[in-house]
């Protein structure tokens, strides 16, 4: 190898070295934590990083210590030194995690039965805020809908239905007796601001029903839960099995994802701290539960007088949410920091890593 070529290669090397920055922790961060009863993950990112999509770029999983993904209430989480840099781990578990503290960095697991239920590990965000859209809003297609099996009459000719009654469904539904139905009503129909595409049609949660006796293509139904009156024409959509997701970690996207807030699901259009909304990226565009979004303010359209022309204002960040459900065209965030006020039709985009 000539010595020209050595040099171009150690001063590559150089100038990677240089651009690789380590991740600063906050100036302020404390060297020591102890995680209260109400914490979400959010939270604590922010208060060692100053941004919670960062937290999967400090946090060290020490294989010493059961389940080192989850933090509980009581743990005490610190700063320590790997391979140079510092990063965030459990430095002693709570009494509910029955754990013994050996030396800083090691935690080993006493000989004694866990009876805390893993659910108790703290969320990433606020479950009260989401837990109706985790549970039973669903975006389906306008076909998906329409062909459902659908409430055809009440008990004794009813035409509103609540729980503790009985309906009756007709449509292709499963024989099986004692099978469990989600009853949902036509919501709001999702379209992409810029393109026109149908993205999607919000499945109004109204109720639970079990199956109780069939004949020929009819079916009773009891309604066990009901979230308002159940009408002649709403429709059934099986029950999805699958657990209620709390665990994901904010991340940033390894992709640049970029789109509009949809529509704010109280019904109005200014967005506030804690509100859902409806962004027009899915599944199909990268965006998977747990990615943070920066929320964008397009700048003000100004006069310039030396040209003579006008001319939009670089956007600004205003807000930043997280993203804890997905579908194949469009996906559900929650709001968690808003900068300035915000509304529906804003721009989000993920942040540069």
């Amino acid at each position: 190898m000539s010595k020209t070529i050595k040099r171009l290669i150690v001063t590559g090397l150089m100038c990677l070295s240089a651009g690789a920055t380590a991740l600063e922790l906050k100036a302020d961060a404390p060297e020591r934590y102890l995680v209260k009863k109400g914490d979400t993950l959010w939270e604590i990112a922010e208060r060692f990083t100053g941004n919670a999509w960062e937290w999967p770029e400090i946090w060290y999983q020490n294989d010493q210590i059961r389940n080192p993904h989850l933090i509980f209430p009581g743990d005490e989480i610190g700063l320590i030194m790997v391979d140079g840099e510092k990063k965030l781990t459990v430095m002693n578990r709570g009494d509910a995690s029955r754990t013994v503290k050996l030396r800083p960095g090691d935690v080993k697991m006493a000989p004694t039965a866990r009876v805390e239920p893993i659910e108790a590990a703290i969320a990433a965000i606020p479950m009260d805020a989401i837990q109706g859209f985790l549970r039973n809003h669903r975006i389906v297609t306008g076909d998906e809908l329409e062909k459902a099996p659908y409430v055809i009459s009440g008990y004794d000719s009813r035409v509103l239905m609540g729980a503790g009654t009985k309906v009756y469904a007709r449509g292709d539904l499963d024989q099986d007796v004692a099978a469990a139905y989600g009853i949902f009503r036509k919501g709001q129909i999702y379209k992409d601001p810029q393109s026109g595409e149908i993205l999607g049609l919000e499945a109004t949660d109204i109720g639970v029903a079990k199956v109780v006796a069939t004949e020929n293509d009819v079916m009773t139904l009891m309604l066990e839960k009901t979230n308002q009156q159940v009408s002649i024409g709403d429709r059934l959509l099986e029950t999805e099995d699958r657990s209620l997701m709390s665990r994901f970690i904010p991340k940033a996207p390894g992709q640049k994802i970029a789109g509009q807030i949809l529509a704010v699901t109280n019904g109005v259009s200014h967005v506030g701290q804690f509100d859902v909304v409806a962004l027009n990226r899915g599944t199909r565009d990268g965006m998977e539960p747990g990615h943070v979004m920066l929320i964008k303010k397009a700048g003000a359209v100004v006069y310039d007088r030396v040209e003579k022309e006008k001319v939009r204002l670089p956007s600004e960040e205003a807000g930043s949410m997280m993203v804890f459900r997905v579908f194949d065209k469009m996906s559900y965030a929650l709001i968690m920091r808003a900068k300035r006020p915000l509304k529906v039709g804003d721009y989000f985009e993920s942040p540069e890593i």
